[in-house]
């Protein structure tokens, strides 16, 4: 099983290509990064953990040009977006983005994507109803798959549609980088199971986290796709230890995330010490 490591992504954590290098140093497998491009003002939609939203989520810098950075530092240390938003940009310029980063990390590149949950930022930048989301998430993956993939490219949906386009270059890797989504719900599960490459839950939204992946699993099976071309990553949101990861590890999860506490976001030194802590323990999850 590889471990993981994620960060808010904040002007004050430690800066890309410092925590890139530290982790590929230890031994982790994936740097990822969130999306917000901005938080609406409003604050109507409530923060899906309860209680007040905390302040980090406010300053998160573009994950794209964080993980160009991180890039450039490393030389194996694969890259991960937990999560992008895909539907709040222009499809076209965001299928060239990541495909240029794909590329100039050496097809070290993972897309995590989720529906996002806060109903006034959708709104800011699509004009999708918000209760259609999952539907418009799936058109605009496969519409993403397209440009990737053909030489000229053309998508119809029910809300992505465009003509024959020149989509150049594509991706080192082909067909794409692979795309997990992160979904905890019965509908964004069912859509993770039909045609994402890889499932991307918070643990924190798990009633119990064996029987939920047995479920995802027997989605898969009864989608017609086989266990070993899905991968599933956890995101630990609470304090981590050896025998929870171990356990996800004798599930057959393939990754998990770990990153600071919730209530440690605000502590940029929290982040070099716990990556330590955990570089004692990656050997045993390999075992």
């Amino acid at each position: 099983m590889h471990l993981a490591f994620s960060s808010m992504n904040n002007p004050n954590d430690p800066a890309p290509p410092q925590l890139a290098r530290a982790l590929e140093e230890r031994g982790f497998e994936s740097l990822w990064y969130g999306e917000h491009s901005h938080i609406p003002c409003s604050r109507r939609t409530p923060y899906p953990a309860g209680g007040e939203m905390p302040a980090p989520y406010r300053r998160m810098m573009d994950p794209y040009v964080s993980l160009m950075a991180a890039s450039a530092a490393t030389s194996t240390l694969k890259l991960g977006t937990g999560i992008a938003l895909l539907m709040e940009r222009d499809i076209f310029s965001q299928a060239k983005t990541i495909a240029t980063l794909d590329r100039l990390s050496g097809g070290r590149l993972m897309i995590g994507t989720g529906v996002g949950w806060n109903e006034e930022e959708f709104a800011n930048v699509s004009p999708y109803p918000f209760n259609k989301r999952y539907a418009v998430l799936r058109e605009t993956v496969a519409a993403t798959r397209a440009l990737w993939r053909d030489q000229e490219p053309e998508y119809h949906g029910q809300y992505i549609d465009f003509d024959p386009v020149w989509a150049d270059p594509k991706p080192l890797q082909a067909g794409g980088p692979p795309i997990f989504l992160g979904a905890m719900g019965p509908l964004g599960i069912k859509h993770a199971a039909a045609w994402a490459d890889g499932w991307y839950p918070v643990d924190v939204a798990m009633e119990d986290v064996s029987r939920d992946v047995q479920h995802f699993r027997d989605l898969l099976a009864q989608a017609g796709r086989e266990q070993q071309n899905v991968q599933i990553n956890i995101q630990i949101m609470d304090t981590a230890n050896l025998d929870k990861l171990k356990a996800y590890r004798d599930m057959g999860v393939e990754r998990v995330t770990v990153g600071v506490s919730i209530d440690t976001w605000d502590e940029p030194g929290q982040v070099m010490p716990m990556i330590d802590r955990f570089a004692e323990i990656i050997p045993a999850l390999q075992s």
